[in-house]
Formats: C-alpha cells, sequence, structure tokens
C-alpha cells in the first residue's frame, strides 16, 4: 500500500472535464479493474463494495482494488443476507433485501463503475434511497450520446437486472465484445 498513491479514482475522475473519461483512457484502466476482481472471483471472494473510492490510482495509468472490510470467502458459503455496499452500486437483489449471491453482486458494481467513468454520472438516480432502490430494480438504462456499440452491449451485460444472466468476471476478460482489452 505504500506504493498505491493517495488518489482514488472519484478524485481523478473530479479533476476531469465533466468529471468522466474518454473511452481510449478507460481501457487499461477498467481492463486492470476487471482483472483484479476476476483474481478474487477465481480465489472464492466477494469484495462487495467496489466503487470508485474503493480504486487507487497511480500515475493516471495503474490501479489498486482496496478496502476489503465488506468483502467475503465464499468457499462455503451459499446465498449471502447482508445488506451491505454503497446505495448507487448496490444490485436489484441487495436493494430488494432478498439472499444474493456476492459475484454477480461485483459484477453489477463494475457495470455502475464503467458507466460512471464513461458518463460522468451514475446510472440511476432518486430523490431519496427508496426511490433509487425502485429504479435500480427496474434497471432502465439511459446510454449517453458518447459511448460505442460494443461498450453499450458490454454495459447491458454488467448491468442485467436478473443476476444469473450477468456476466462473470473470467468472461468479461476473456470474451470477444471486451474489445477494448486488446491494443
Amino acid at each position: 500500500m505504500e506504493y498505491a498513491g493517495q488518489q482514488s479514482m472519484r478524485g481523478f475522475l473530479q479533476q476531469k472535464r465533466d468529471g468522466k473519461m474518454e473511452e481510449h483512457e478507460i481501457k487499461p484502466i477498467f481492463r486492470q479493474i476487471v482483472k483484479a476482481v476476476s483474481y478474487c472471483h477465481q480465489h472464492d471472494i466477494a469484495h462487495r463494495d467496489i466503487k470508485l473510492e474503493n480504486i487507487l490510482i497511480i500515475n493516471k495509468k495503474t490501479v489498486k482494488l482496496i478496502d476489503f472490510g465488506f468483502s467475503i470467502n465464499l468457499k462455503h458459503k451459499g446465498r449471502l443476507n447482508l445488506f451491505c455496499g454503497t446505495p448507487s452500486y448496490m444490485p436489484p437483489e441487495i436493494v430488494s433485501k432478498v439472499s444474493y449471491y456476492g459475484k454477480p453482486a461485483d459484477i453489477w458494481a463494475l457495470g455502475i463503475l464503467l458507466y460512471k467513468m464513461l458518463a460522468g454520472y451514475f446510472p440511476f438516480k432518486g430523490r431519496n434511497d427508496r426511490d433509487l432502490f425502485r429504479k435500480i430494480k427496474q434497471g432502465n438504462l439511459a446510454f449517453p450520446k458518447n459511448i460505442s456499440d460494443g461498450l453499450k452491449h458490454l454495459l447491458k451485460s454488467l448491468l442485467k437486472v436478473t443476476p444469473s444472466e450477468r456476466i462473470t468476471a473470467k468472461e468479461v476478460n476473456s470474451f470477444q465484445y471486451y474489445y477494448f482489452a486488446r491494443f
């Protein structure tokens, strides 16, 4: 951690014009985030609090996933019941207060994170938590104008309302429409 630096992705985005990044800037950063989450998932760890504040950025090109306070070892666990995380990043199953699997919850948070990096705002907003949770459960996405069709497809795969229909971290790393992983 002594090498990680002091700036979170949130602070980094606040310094950008309109609080967002261009697609070409996001490519290497998001790829690293997905690799970190994929590594955790391969070792049966769910982070459960993926958000801009929990990603440190070093020299505008290297990222570190931090704050494993809500993380859990899934090795001998089935569904989870702890209502945790940050409201804007919570998936429909958590805001509905039903038991859930940790890995698909992380995937939803990756989709929210990617959307925020691209658009400069969250895909779901509400006047209060109840209104926000209602919108999250509906899952109606409106895409900003500045994103490509391939990225829209990826966001749709990450932000499926039904957890079992969401792409996995491993699939994001290897799937062909994850086109921006290649340079």
